[in-house]
């Protein structure tokens, strides 16, 4: 899949990727099922590493992949939770032996977990948040967090909502204004390209605001993000991205004193518009013992959570007893496991309340449809996150890269979250800056799209599954 323009973010320029999809199949009560999942896979986020190229890391990825589909073949289970346990230990035990960082071996365990949510809640016949309501996919809270031993997702999580607040992505090379951009640069595909544009086309409110590590590059583009916001969307609201940045928080901290400092970016401190800073600190030294003190000592210090140092069961427990105010959510972590940190967030919530605010943040990763978006929007439904950062629908054009046909059976289901365009393809429906979430709940794991060849054709996948 090739971007509308490069998407810049830490280390990376993204201007095209693969798109990965995978199909399960099993048996539930005597019937069959088959499941499908999908995931994009960008460049320097599941290790972070400036010294390799794409092309060194994308092998390990699909290395990871089909090292979990081989674990997950002819097992039997007696729930999703216990398959996905049996592979999580397993697909763990098999990178600690090899040197794969966590967050990159699991990417392989998330994949095939999606796949297994989606042909079980096809072959029990119910949407995946009847499934985490009813406890259908039999997950044991207790043994993942003790605190919540004894209770089921139910007790924790509201019930779903039927729309998102959409947070858009500004990010590091985006350009601000068309009128700043070269005239050989502008994209005619009807689709806003500069920040301005897609604030005005989309009604946007909420945004997650990179930053690269350098007051010299980062005070002047923060300057001209805050004056193209206040123009566009008055009351908006915001997250830092950190995007690993940075080595220790004594340099962070100079850097947003910098900010609180700097003329022209008074705005972005006035009271109710930051919501979090999200992962400052690169993944190699986010959780070490030491940040506890460094955070301890800043006292007014804005509220932060991790993301790419996430990548084990206990970080988000060890990043808040560090002095961190949570984690973030994205289905390439895990779905079952960001079910388990978002009931231990509410945990936190009732019984330390003067320590918050407790934080689970919905964010991207250049997720598109038809299969790993949808998955993605309905398990921040049943998460019960209000805002979720979207920039799948802003760097790729919509469903475009897509057959025609499958493009208008996702707008015949999804009639609220997808619309044809002037110029013929569907694309993601965002108004009002609001993502409608409500077709999504009559589909077995947000999508719906049946995994017989037909669909799969269209998607471009060749075969079916030779084992269970």
């Amino acid at each position: 899949m090739r971007t509308r323009f490069p998407f810049k973010y830490g280390i990376a320029a993204m201007t095209e990727l693969p798109h990965v999809f995978v199909v399960v199949e099993g048996s539930l009560g005597g019937g069959s099922w088959r499941g499908l999942a999908s995931e994009g896979l960008p460049p320097k986020w599941f290790s972070k590493n400036p010294d390799t190229r794409f092309e060194e890391d994308l092998p390990e990825m699909l290395e990871c992949i089909e090292h979990a589909a081989g674990l997950v073949k002819e097992t039997t289970s007696e729930s999703v939770f216990a398959a996905w346990r049996a592979l999580y230990d397993a697909q763990g035990q098999w990178a600690k032996e090899r040197g794969v960082p966590p967050l990159l071996a699991h990417l392989g365990t998330a994949l095939i977990e999606r796949a297994l949510i989606d042909g079980f809640c096809r072959g029990a016949g119910v949407s995946f948040a009847e499934a985490v309501r009813a406890n259908a996919l039999g997950i044991d809270l207790g043994s993942l967090h003790g605190e919540l031993a004894g209770t089921a997702p139910v007790d924790w999580l509201p019930s779903p909502g039927v729309s998102l607040i959409a947070r858009h992505t500004v990010g590091l090379g985006d350009p601000l204004r068309a009128e700043d951009l070269p005239v050989d640069e502008r994209i005619e595909d009807g689709l806003p390209h500069a920040l301005r544009d897609a604030v005005q086309s989309y009604g946007l409110t909420h945004f997650k605001i990179k930053v690269c590590g350098s007051l010299e590059a980062d005070v002047p583009r923060l300057r001209e993000v805050a004056a193209v916001l206040s123009e566009t969307s008055p009351g908006f609201r915001y997250t830092l991205d950190g995007n690993e940045q940075y080595r220790d928080i004594a340099t962070f901290r100079e850097h947003w004193e910098a900010y609180r400092s700097a003329p022209g970016l008074e705005v972005l401190f006035e009271a109710g518009r930051l919501l979090f800073v999200e992962q400052p600190l690169h993944r190699d030294v986010a959780l070490a013992g030491s940040v506890g003190g460094e955070l301890a000592a800043w006292a007014d210090a804005p509220p932060m959570i991790i993301d790419e140092s996430d990548g084990e069961l206990d970080c988000m427990r060890r990043a808040i007893a560090l002095g961190y105010q949570g984690t973030s959510h994205k289905n390439c972590k895990g779905v079952i496991k960001g079910l388990a940190n978002r009931c231990l967030i509410e945990w936190y919530r009732q019984e330390n309340p003067e320590g918050g605010p407790w934080l689970m943040s919905g964010e991207d990763l250049a997720n598109v449809g038809p299969v790993a978006l949808l998955n993605d929007l309905a398990a921040m439904a049943v998460l019960g996150i209000e805002d979720v950062e979207r920039n799948g629908h802003h760097y790729f054009a919509g469903l475009s890269m897509f057959p025609e046909e499958l493009q208008a059976l996702v707008c015949e289901r999804h009639g609220d979250l997808y619309a044809e365009t002037p110029e013929g393809f569907a694309s993601l429906r965002i108004e009002g800056g609001v993502l409608a979430t409500g077709s999504l709940a009559a589909a077995p794991f947000g999508h719906g799209l049946d995994p017989v060849p037909g669909t799969l054709a269209l998607l471009g996948v060749e075969g079916l599954p030779t084992s269970t």
